[in-house]
């Protein structure tokens, strides 16, 4: 088994966009007692690859997801991104690395509601401190590329629950990062939009122009990853 898969080399030494090794977390609880929610998670997700995980509620595939995108630190175990042990850096450096080489698209769209849908886009682009001009181009592009060139100018209370979604997906992608790690993107759209905004993500990962990591409900959507896996007891398990 190659790509997205359990393995024991070193992971730097793979070429893989993002990937974990042994990667646990466990919360305290009163007086001594913890719950561990991963126990030794093992993945490696490869240029250009899609991968969905799916798993009941509370199986900790949020958790796992923060994880991997340098937002929560685990409690044992490594995760490399673009060939960097992430918590091996500063908090700042970490941040720094996370905006260039990671997209981020949650089953809440986070748009910031006093902001056009270009100035959301736009946002990580001008984190980056790129000029405005520049950025606001490219943010044009992306939402030109879902769909959305027609709604620049509109702040997210005046754009559709799946507008907004895609509004999302376009700031993931903008900053053209390796992988993309969507959690529950599709969780709050009616069918037909949840197909679409799942298809948006797909596409350019397809295209071969970044990985794909989602948490899914929907084993639907799920069968269109090149690889599955339950987190089940801690552990990722790989689905035929």
């Amino acid at each position: 088994m190659s790509k997205a898969r359990q393995e024991t080399d070193k992971p730097e030494s793979e070429g893989a966009v993002l990937c974990c090794r042994g990667l646990k977390k466990t919360f305290a609880e009163a007086g001594d007692a913890v719950t561990p929610v991963l126990d030794g998670v093992e993945l490696s997700v490869a240029p250009g690859e899609a991968v969905a995980i799916l798993g009941a509620s509370g199986s900790g595939k949020s958790t796992l997801l923060h994880l991997l995108g340098g937002l929560d630190a685990p409690s044992a175990g490594e995760v490399w991104l673009a060939g960097q042990n992430l918590f091996a850096l500063s908090g700042a450096a970490r941040g720094d690395w996370r905006n260039r080489h990671l997209g981020f698209v949650y089953q809440f769209h986070h748009l910031l509601p006093e902001f056009s849908a270009l100035e959301n886009v736009a946002m990580p682009l001008r984190i980056r401190r790129m000029p405005k001009k520049e950025a606001e181009a490219r943010a044009a592009a992306a939402l030109e590329a879902v769909g959305l060139g027609h709604r620049l100018s509109h702040r997210p209370g005046a754009l559709s629950g799946g507008e907004r979604q895609r509004a999302a997906v376009a700031r993931a992608q903008v900053t053209e990062p390796g992988c993309i790690l969507a959690d529950e993107p599709t969780g709050n759209l009616d069918r037909q939009t949840a197909a679409e905004v799942f298809g948006q993500l797909l596409a350019q990962t397809r295209a071969g122009l970044q990985s794909l990591v989602v948490v899914t409900h929907d084993p639907e959507f799920a069968a269109h990853a090149d690889w599955r896996f339950a987190l089940q007891d801690g552990r990722l398990h790989l689905l035929d």
